[in-house]
């Protein structure tokens, strides 16, 4: 079909920092191409010191719903109206629904990963994850593995201001889901050897690695990736993280963050147009390595 911005069309969009490298834009505006949906779905540099007022001004011109990237997940919390269970129990925001005026935070995070890990030939159901990070996508991770019924999860971050804020989100979601959650300091590596000796995923869900800093893993010790380990890396510029290039020399399994954000945008896509993202189209346009 001839495809035009109308006096009609519906704004969606991408609000964090940087995006000038994200593929969302291209798969949202490909899929409103194939089912003939007047929407267009724009890039927006946020960063959090101007996400109050570009809400505002968001609102104010009448946008259909928008998806948050980092650094954002967790800042827009306060400027919502309602938050979905799966936001509220991950204490982030990927994307916003909006009904009548009304911003409605919700979490697609954790079910485009899962989705990915299947995506990728792997069952992880009833095994153990090691988890590298606690930020917003690393918490919706958390709660949908846990929801989804992996075994344990060892969430490793830096001990910082955060860390008892963090602790309480274990316990919370050990509470609710009887899935045991242990939080553990990212800088003792002894703990991650053990932890990793005994899991069947390691994902790295910190941003160590992603572009421009692309030299640096979050595993210092390569003798930690054992050849049935599965690694993944929620980053996906570049599409092959040091890590990844790490588990590939060591002949684990693994898998990058581009499926994660294919199928994280395909439920956002569904809330916004009611409609099922084309994806296997999306797929092989977009998401062949």
């Amino acid at each position: 079909m001839n495809y035009e911005i109308t006096g009609k069309t519906k704004l969606t969009g991408l609000l964090g920092s940087p995006v000038a490298h994200s593929i969302s834009p291209q798969m949202h505006n490909e899929a409103f191409r194939q089912l003939g949906l007047d929407y267009v779905y724009l890039a927006f540099d946020v960063t959090p010191e101007h996400l109050e007022s570009a809400i505002l001004g968001l609102k104010a011109i009448g946008i259909y719903g928008f998806n948050l990237t980092m650094p954002l997940k967790v800042h827009i919390i306060p400027l919502l109206d309602e938050l979905t269970p799966a936001a509220r129990l991950a204490n982030a925001v990927n994307t916003v629904i909006i009904k009548d005026g009304v911003l409605i935070g919700h979490n697609t995070d954790g079910i485009g990963y899962m989705h990915s890990v299947i995506d990728a030939g792997h069952d992880i159901i009833g095994k153990k994850m090691t988890l590298l990070g606690a930020g917003g996508a690393a918490t919706a991770i958390c709660v949908q593995a846990a929801l989804d019924g992996v075994s344990a999860i060892d969430m490793f971050k830096r001990k910082n201001a955060s860390w008892d804020d963090t602790l309480t989100f274990c316990r919370k979601i050990t509470a609710e889901t009887g899935c045991p959650i242990r939080l553990r300091d990212i800088s003792d590596q002894n703990a991650l050897a053990e932890s990793i000796s005994d899991s069947a995923i390691l994902t790295n869900a910190t941003s160590v690695g992603m572009a421009p800093d692309t030299e640096k893993s979050p595993i210092s010790d390569v003798s930690m990736l054992r050849k049935d380990l599965i690694v993944s890396d929620i980053i996906y510029n570049p599409k092959e993280t040091l890590l990844l290039k790490q588990a590939k020399e060591a002949g684990c399994p693994h898998f990058n963050g581009l499926y994660m954000l294919l199928y994280q945008g395909a439920a956002a896509f569904t809330f916004w147009t009611g409609q099922e993202m084309p994806i296997q189209l999306i797929k092989e346009k977009y998401f062949k390595h």
